[in-house]
């Protein structure tokens, strides 16, 4: 047996200790439904709450969410906000599915959409003296559908940490499910309309809307 075949066994014999023993106690942290999400924050406010299907549901294994366009009539300015809470990212015993939050980068092709600009970033906001907001990293996206441009900002915002990549998220979720018994996060995107190929306002728009949107999010997001 060569050392590195070796080397694989004890990794995958220690993860499943860590796994099924050191976190063995499932915790699902109290937290507030995004039925209670404020359809007004300052001069934002959601046009129509939007309804996922249940193929849909069934497909992303999101326990609740949010899904609404957020529209500024005095700036004429619009953001389409997302935020998917998965209160577990195991896989499903009953239906074998992954509950594990998708990489927006993997549906947007999908859709329809390219990715002609994309970069992580780090991540500040909070607005006006407002208490909370956020600190980390994210990924800003520039997509393309024909004609239309948009600008997109993800995060994985997962047990108090805010995480720009899929990797980073998954190492997260294997340690703190072996200290703490917990597995769940959440996916925050907001997608801001770039009109007259104008990306510097669209960056204004998001700047300004995360800024008041962030500091709702420990309610909803449990650290």
């Amino acid at each position: 047996m060569t050392a590195k075949i070796a080397a694989a066994i004890l990794f995958l014999a220690l993860n499943g200790y860590v796994y099924w023993y050191l976190g063995s106690a499932e915790v699902i942290p109290p937290r507030a439904e995004f039925s209670l999400f404020p359809d007004r924050i300052d001069d934002w406010r959601c046009t129509i709450r939007e309804t996922l299907d249940p193929a849909t549901i069934d497909n992303l294994m999101v326990t609740d969410y949010l899904a609404c366009n957020f529209v500024n009539e005095e700036k004429a300015a619009s953001t389409h906000l997302y935020i998917g809470y998965h209160e577990r990212q195991t896989r499903d015993r009953d239906s074998g599915k992954a509950t594990a939050i998708h990489p927006p980068e993997h549906c947007l092709p999908g859709s329809g959409w390219d990715v002609i600009d994309s970069r992580v970033v780090p991540i500040s906001l909070a607005r006006n003296g407002i208490e909370g907001g956020v600190q980390g990293e994210a990924k800003r996206f520039v997509i393309a559908k024909g004609n239309q441009r948009a600008l997109v900002y993800f995060w994985y915002h997962s047990r108090g940490r805010v995480i720009a990549q899929s990797h980073h998220k998954i190492f997260y979720m294997f340690l703190d499910r072996a200290r703490e018994g917990r597995t769940d996060g959440s996916l925050v995107r907001f997608t801001v309309p770039i009109v007259y190929g104008d990306e510097e306002a669209a960056e204004a728009v998001f700047q300004d809307f995360a800024g008041v949107v962030t500091p709702l999010l420990d309610d909803f997001v449990p650290n």
